[in-house]
């Protein structure tokens, strides 16, 4: 093919930084029939992208970052660049700004079609229409054709770099190698990430049983790490899956033969939720009896307002089944090398469980050298700076398996867990505590009025829940206020009570407020996290188990806004 006679020199490129640099990503499916990957950028993600990512360490540059006012002044163009398998194909690159009065639709969206060859194509800000009312940069979207294909590999390889404006400078990217996960540094990180393995007798014994073909279910519980976040895609990649696969060929199995899989991750929530969602996510109301149960909140529970009396309480109420499953307490961790590993770690070592660190396997090589520890950069193992990529969830998976290999090469402890012997070290005001919804039927409860709660709210969470690629929306048995003053009265026999209600950042929506007895207990403001998503909030614990009228009432001034109660937790 003729080229042009006098080709144009090239533009010279200004200096910039990556905040997405050969990111695996895959479409997930939409009514539509496209398939989007989400990036978020808000609640730090763009500042901790570009740290962890573009090496930026200039405070300056990283506030501007925080506005779009801030981001335009820093930034003349944005590089994408995507390649997929296959010829003629593209994608549609999203960057959405969040708006002052509307969080999503009052705001700047900038698009640009991305033919997928690898290539990188620049979308200048300078020719952009923008809003009056951008308020921060809030989310990437790579739009394609169709979603991802069931069990397929990722979708896309994509990159997006900042080219800035003059002034500003960007250091050179760090030159990354593949991770070697036969060296023994790796062997020596995995070595790290076992805690404690406890009493090994339930794991152990659901090991064995496993072995010898006998059904056993292993489950998964926690936030968004544990619906599968970063993954791609979401339902074979995540550290759940890939756990359970090495389970299987730690048996001798096969993936569909005796061992059964569940996995319940919720992004967004604490064992405050967790607690109350056991039952019917993880155990399917009475249908799985499960036999190894991990648990993961370690990253998500500083929203817990307990800190920690719903996190052992959601541990105590498994290990109390009757079948005596073995609990794993998995201590995940953000880019920042943050958890909550100190606070919740005393509830392992108090009824002597398995317990496996991300936070001790990753964080101290992170700063050594390569060739002198370093298996794995902060960019390999985040995808964000609060989610693993694949390397990063094949890391917790390796981790876990690491503590059942060292149990299956042991002798067998003897299984002396006497639950109520042992006084609890945090708290266990929850460990009883049942979902009702508007499904449910329970002698316990006495429904007065549903008042103007009235509508079903279809606009819920959602999450891929086991296997899934396709979401399972959260607490789809609601209560929808959408117009009135009338309020949802109830009677409930108890001793605490916890409302979960609809997070929105939607500009209808209203503020709600809870009595008991005719005294105002709870204040529920939907827009405080700004996103859907379900939202526990207790209204009392520990008192006198009787009956208690509970009334939830839009506050003055919102009867004409809506608001939606997903559901109550119950401690009886």
């Amino acid at each position: 093919m003729a080229g042009p006679k006098a080709p144009k020199d090239p533009t010279q490129k200004r200096q910039g930084f990556y905040i997405m640099r050969n990111k695996q990503v895959s479409g997930l499916p939409q009514p539509d029939g496209t398939g989007v990957q989400f990036i978020f950028l808000n609640d730090g993600r763009m500042l901790s992208s570009a740290k962890i990512v573009g090496n930026i360490t200039d405070d300056e540059m990283l506030e501007l970052l925080s506005t779009t006012e801030g981001f335009r002044r820093l930034v003349h163009s944005i590089g994408v660049s995507v390649e997929m398998d296959g010829a003629d194909k593209k994608a549609e690159f999203v960057f959405q700004m969040y708006g002052k009065a509307d969080l999503y639709g009052s705001g700047t969206t900038l698009h640009m079609e991305v033919p997928a060859d690898g290539m990188e194509y620049m979308l200048n800000l300078s020719e952009c229409d923008w809003s009056d009312d951008d308020d921060i940069p809030g989310q990437i979207r790579f739009v394609f054709d169709e979603p991802q294909k069931d069990g397929a590999g990722a979708q896309a390889l994509v990159s997006v770099k900042l080219y800035l404006n003059d002034g500003f400078s960007a250091p050179e990217p760090e030159e990354e190698e593949n991770v070697d996960f036969a060296c023994d540094s790796y062997q020596e990180m995995l070595r790290k990430s076992v805690v404690q393995t406890g009493n090994n007798a339930r794991l152990k014994a659901a090991i064995e049983r496993a072995k010898r073909g006998e059904d056993i279910t292993i489950a998964f519980i926690g936030g968004s790490i544990t619906q599968g976040a970063g993954a791609v895609p979401i339902n074979s990649k995540c550290y759940a899956w890939q756990t359970f696969e090495g389970l299987c060929r730690l048996a001798g199995k096969g993936v569909d033969e005796n061992i059964h899989y569940v996995k319940a991750g919720v992004g967004g929530t604490p064992s405050e939720l967790g607690m109350i969602r056991y039952g019917r996510d993880v155990c399917r109301d009475g249908a799985v009896k499960p036999d190894i149960v991990i648990v993961e909140f370690a990253v998500n529970d500083e929203g817990d307002e307990t800190k920690g009396v719903c996190y052992e309480s959601l541990v105590r109420k498994i290990l109390a089944a009757e079948n005596r499953p073995a609990v794993i307490l998995l201590f995940a961790v953000f880019a920042n090398d943050w958890n909550l590993q100190e606070r919740l770690g005393v509830v392992g070592e108090r009824y002597h469980l398995p317990m496996v660190s991300t936070r001790d396997c990753v964080v101290e090589q992170f700063y050594k050298k390569a060739g002198e520890g370093k298996v794995v950069t902060k960019n390999q193992f985040f995808y964000d700076c609060y989610h693993p990529t694949n390397i990063g969830h094949r890391i917790m998976a390796d981790g876990l398996l690491a503590l059942m290999r060292e149990v299956d090469q042991s002798p067998m402890d003897e299984d002396t867990l006497d639950l109520a012997s042992v006084q609890a070290v945090i708290g266990d005001a929850f460990e009883h505590v049942w979902l009702y919804d508007r499904n449910s039927e329970a002698d316990a409860v006495k429904i007065l009025s549903v008042g103007d709660f009235t509508e079903t709210d279809e606009e819920l969470q959602g999450v891929e829940m086991n296997r899934d690629l396709t979401q399972t929306k959260e607490f789809p048995y609601n209560w929808k206020h959408v117009k009135g003053a009338e309020p949802f009265v109830m009677d409930v026999c108890c001793t605490g009570l916890v409302m979960v209600n609809k997070d929105s950042g939607a500009p209808d929506a209203g503020c709600a407020e809870v009595f008991v007895d005719g005294e105002k207990v709870l204040f529920a403001d939907p827009k405080v996290n700004g996103w859907t998503h379900c939202n526990p909030l207790i209204c009392f614990q520990d008192r006198e188990r009787r009956t208690w009228r509970v009334e939830v009432r839009m506050q003055p001034g919102d009867e004409d806004k809506e608001f939606t109660i997903l559901g109550f937790g119950i401690v009886s």
